[in-house]
């Protein structure tokens, strides 16, 4: 069974690949929506491409095992065909180990980035200048994201922000001092390899558990000069935060 390593590896990599994208909204924890085609053409190609595999390999044990039982009288030959079976074994030894981690993604899919990845990225914010934004929609409160929130707070002069109830949904992080919490979304540009932080200080509101997922409506509160450090984060006085279910596409878009 040991030779069946590569192509068994093979079919799970390739089932597990399916399970997140066919039949579920899994894959949105990892990738964008537009990459979802390719990975079920993956999924599908590495099933394929196992289960060909498996049938050479059974065909060319077949033919190999006739030899050898035809030449069994022949003592060299028995011993050289010994030293072909323990060479040919070593790469699906290797490969068998590969299917523990396979099997886990297809079994126990890791859940989407949350407050640990946030905490270790650094504070990245925009390269921009501050300048006039585009005026808000009308109607209060206004859906925005962290990142459209913190990119307004930072580098809007016309300070559009000012006045305006906002509304915004994202996981909770806490601050070092234990007191401070932040709302906070993940951007991913192509993956969550890529993932960067946005995260809003909250106030007025006592800290849901960390990971939980809240919407915040509140007003914004300015602090610091418009692009310097110190307006880093942005803050938003809460009127009011609701625990929500985490959203089928967790991560905020570019």
């Amino acid at each position: 069974m040991r030779r069946y390593g590569g192509p068994v590896l093979l079919c799970l990599v390739g089932a597990a690949a399916l399970r997140i994208t066919l039949f579920g909204d899994l894959y949105l924890r990892y990738v964008q929506a537009s990459l979802r085609p390719y990975l079920i053409t993956s999924g599908i190609t590495l099933i394929l491409l196992g289960l060909t595999t498996a049938a050479l390999r059974s065909r060319t044990t077949d033919d190999h095992d006739h030899d050898r039982d035809r030449d069994r009288g022949h003592s060299d030959h028995q011993d050289h065909g010994h030293d072909q079976d323990h060479g040919h074994n070593h790469g699906p030894r290797i490969a068998w180990l590969l299917t523990l981690p396979a099997v886990a993604l297809l079994l126990f899919p890791p859940p989407a980035l949350g407050s640990y990845s946030a905490e270790r990225e650094a504070a990245q914010r925009a390269a921009q200048g501050v300048g006039a934004f585009p005026a808000l929609p009308a109607g209060h409160p206004v859906s925005l994201t962290p990142a459209e929130f913190s990119s307004r707070a930072l580098y809007d002069s016309g300070r559009s922000l000012t006045g305006r109830t906002v509304r915004m949904t994202g996981f909770v992080t806490s601050g070092s001092d234990g007191g401070t919490w932040y709302l906070t979304r993940l951007m991913v540009t192509c993956c969550a390899a890529d993932a960067t932080v946005s995260k809003v200080e909250i106030r007025g509101e006592d800290a849901p558990l960390t990971d939980t997922w809240v919407t915040v409506t509140g007003t914004w509160h300015p602090k610091g000069r418009l692009g310097s450090d110190a307006a880093w984060p942005p803050v938003l006085d809460a009127k009011s935060a609701t625990t929500v279910k985490q959203p089928a596409d967790p991560y905020e878009k570019p």
